[in-house]
């Protein structure tokens, strides 16, 4: 009975690192189980095993906390197309360890993409407007943590940014402190994660498969390059090398396929439900609807474009259901003649 004995294997194996993580977290200032954080995220992050393997040293890393106390716990890079997941795994992080998936330093690089905009990272220079109050785009208590939990920063879209700001945040990675150019503060990133994501090269990637779908290059049987060889050369031409050494871990994100609309969908109606939770209300979808709403699926956009056609179109059905029958509070949805609709039960 092989199969057995390995089912048999692997509890022992679960057993036996489950007791690690306890007897570490006797020693370990941090308090969350990397256990029940990883399995958090293995339920709501889909198809990227790599990252979540990624993950899991990390957090294992972490938690056994003989990290350096000169640069942050953790530096992790998130390269992939959007819509797969990348600023997605560090909110259920947040939420997996602070109980808020908002509980980081987040910020939009997109926003910081002129030169200038180096101030709001590093604080006004001395004489200029917020130079002695010491102002800066980050949250200083979101970055600090507590002694028990660490502190979350999350750099979105990181090649948006102009090299000044991108360049700002090399000593952040280095030495884990930034001292704003006034000199009136500096910000301790030394019991922190920090995150990056970026999906460079992902679109530019996307229009070489279309050349290779069709033309001559399908006619020979040519076959576009491997995509994460492809993002990562886009990586390295765009940043710099001193940039990319600083980073401990580059995670490379998978597209998602239609092996993983099914649970995404799954997914985004369990949210809907936990929204729906505070009006006391709930909603249950049959499968014609969880089949409706994979049709909607497009590479160009993954989970989000999935996520956006849900609140479109199910949630305005179910408002206005709920508005019509007050009394109700639990709502069907269902397909009927390729028309969803949301009736009280």
């Amino acid at each position: 009975m092989p199969f057995i004995n390995e089912q048999l294997e692997h509890q022992q194996e679960r057993v036996a690192r489950a007791d690690a993580v306890r007897r570490i977290a006797r020693a370990s200032c941090f308090r969350f189980d990397p256990e029940e954080v990883m399995a958090r995220l293995r339920h709501r992050i889909v198809g990227q095993d790599q990252a979540l393997a990624e993950m899991e040293a990390m957090l294992f890393t972490v938690k056994a906390d003989f990290s350096s106390r000169t640069s942050p716990l953790a530096v992790l890079f998130f390269l992939g197309p959007t819509g797969v997941g990348k600023t997605e795994i560090v909110r259920v992080l947040s939420e997996a360890i602070h109980g808020d998936a908002n509980h980081m330093c987040r910020i939009d690089m997109n926003t910081l993409a002129q030169e200038h905009y180096s101030a709001a990272i590093t604080g006004s220079p001395p004489g200029y407007v917020g130079s002695k109050e010491g102002q800066t785009l980050f949250n200083i208590d979101a970055i600090k943590g507590s002694y028990g939990a660490p502190g979350i920063v999350l750099f979105d879209e990181i090649e948006k940014a102009s090299r000044d700001v991108v360049r700002a945040i090399l000593n952040v990675l280095d030495t884990g402190k930034l001292t704003l150019t006034s000199g009136a503060k500096e910000i301790d990133f030394t019991n922190a994660l920090i995150f990056m994501t970026s999906n460079i090269g992902a679109k530019d990637y996307s229009r070489q498969v279309e050349k290779y779908h069709s033309g001559w290059r399908h006619f020979f049987g040519l076959k576009a390059r491997d995509e994460s060889k492809f993002l990562e050369q886009a990586l390295h031409g765009h940043f710099d090398p001193e940039f990319l050494n600083r980073i401990e871990r580059i995670v490379p994100f998978n597209r998602l396929d239609a092996s993983h609309q099914y649970h995404i969908i799954e997914l985004e109606i369990d949210k809907l439900n936990q929204r729906l939770a505070r009006k006391k209300a709930h909603i249950s979808c049959d499968a014609s609807v969880i089949s409706y709403f994979s049709h909607s699926y497009d590479e160009r956009f993954g989970a989000r474009g999935m996520r956006r056609k849900i609140r479109t179109v199910l949630e305005p059905l179910i408002a206005k259901e709920m508005f019509e029958q007050p009394e109700q509070s639990e709502f069907f949805a269902s397909v009927v003649n390729k028309e969803l609709r949301v009736s009280g039960t």
